[in-house]
């Protein structure tokens, strides 16, 4: 891994001003990081838009975030595998437009087709995983970055994953992906380096989701900690905290 490594300030904990003001946009938002994101986010104030391709799975979470008592979000259909960039451009104007600012993206949005041999690997699934991975999160940030810029404070945080375990075999698209998203990471920092806009990775601990569950088919998933603590790792990101960590992998493994 070429970036530096930060931990989580053990001093550290979310409030519910810590986004105050603030419109955070969570793409994969149904899936079991990011709805877990949008709770965190939502209990920190912030007004939170939620985007995914199934429309439905995005009003069942906007209804159990309101039994739950959290602040209204924003509802954004968007199918990151088969969006233009009129699309983006759509997204980006109507946040302008409705909220009148962009304060955050959180890229939770994945796309992993399970563990094979690349001889394996139908090409149209390779595709998909890098188009998802890395292609969409570029789009949709170089969509947003005008409102993004325009913030006195604002983040992007993008989620990775082990280096020393996707580098293996037979984790394919979805390990080359990680990999060439660290890299943008990178990239898209030293070009915002001395900017209000922040750019931000995360290396999650395991965690109980979906991507986990196909992964490693033979363990029992439940064991593993539901991505609470990684979504309130990511409010810490996209607060005014982090900035001494910018450019940086927060790394929430067991040290």
């Amino acid at each position: 891994m070429s970036l530096p490594l930060q931990r989580l300030p053990a001093t550290w904990a979310p409030s519910s001003d810590a986004l105050h003001g603030r419109v955070i946009l969570v793409t994969g938002a149904y899936g079991g990081l990011g709805s877990a994101v949008a709770r965190a986010a939502a209990r920190a104030g912030a007004t939170v838009v939620i985007t995914g391709k199934r429309k439905r799975q995005l009003e069942q979470l906007y209804d159990a975030m309101i039994k739950e008592g959290l602040p209204e979000a924003v509802i954004h259909p968007l199918d990151m595998e088969s969006a233009t960039p009129r699309d983006y451009d759509a997204l980006a104007e109507g946040l302008q437009r409705d909220l009148g600012r962009l304060d955050g993206i959180v890229h939770t949005a994945a796309s992993f087709a399970g563990l094979m041999p690349i001889s394996m690997h139908k090409p149209d699934a390779w595709l998909r995983a890098l188009h998802v991975n890395v292609s969409a999160p570029f789009a949709l940030t170089q969509a947003c970055l005008p409102l993004l810029t325009a913030a006195p404070d604002s983040a992007a945080v993008f989620v990775l994953d082990n280096p020393e375990l996707v580098q293996r075999a037979h984790w394919g698209a979805y390990g080359v992906s990680k990999a060439a998203l660290e890299r943008f990471v990178a990239i898209l920092h030293e070009e915002h380096d001395s900017d209000a806009f922040r750019v931000h990775a995360l290396l999650p601990a395991p965690m109980r989701t979906t991507l986990r569950r196909t992964a490693y088919f033979g363990e029992d998933t439940t064991q593993q900690p539901l991505p609470d603590a990684t979504a309130e790792a990511v409010v810490y990101l996209l607060s005014k905290q982090a900035v001494a960590v910018r450019g940086a992998v927060l790394d929430l493994r067991v040290a």
